[in-house]
């Protein structure tokens, strides 16, 4: 089952079939991309999520990108390390924050710089608790900030 959605960035409610045959509303809050530079070939995507039941992100895919990855940052030591994760735990009724610095999506080995203004469709493929899979379309705008781009991503 496919949704469409044309996000803002404001919370935003779906239905989504993630616990059997009751109907489950995924809330996206948010949902934004960070702009590149010209010679940038990765950005990070960022969006908060709210699932009644318990959930999991497994994937996340773009047309923008050649490899789209979910991310967390964590300290290992006094090093902040960044790395794949296999998927991300929506834990009933708790807000899962996707921000720099934390979670995040990885969009990696992308086809055109992104300027702010820009929209960029994100689908996301959601898990419930009955391994149930559902896919989620969002449109992210694109916003401009200032102070450091996100690392580089060598080797990806």
């Amino acid at each position: 089952m496919k949704f469409r959605l044309s996000a803002v960035p404001s919370a935003l409610v779906l239905a989504l079939g993630l616990a059997g045959a009751a109907q489950a509303q995924v809330q996206v809050a948010d949902p934004w991309v960070r702009a590149t530079a010209m010679q940038q070939k990765a950005t990070g995507a960022f969006m908060q999520l709210t699932s009644p039941g318990d959930a999991r992100l497994l994937s996340v895919s773009s047309p923008v990108a050649g490899v789209v990855e979910i991310h967390e940052m964590a300290m290992d030591g006094q090093v902040m390390r960044m790395r794949a994760v296999p998927g991300l735990d929506l834990p009933a009724g708790k807000a899962v924050e996707l921000k720099p610095g934390g979670y995040h999506v990885m969009l990696m080995d992308l086809k055109q710089p992104l300027k702010a203004g820009d929209s960029v469709p994100l689908t996301l493929v959601l898990e419930g608790r009955d391994r149930q899979r559902q896919t989620l379309e969002v449109k992210a705008p694109v916003r401009a900030l200032g102070g450091q781009p996100m690392m580089e991503h060598k080797g990806h």
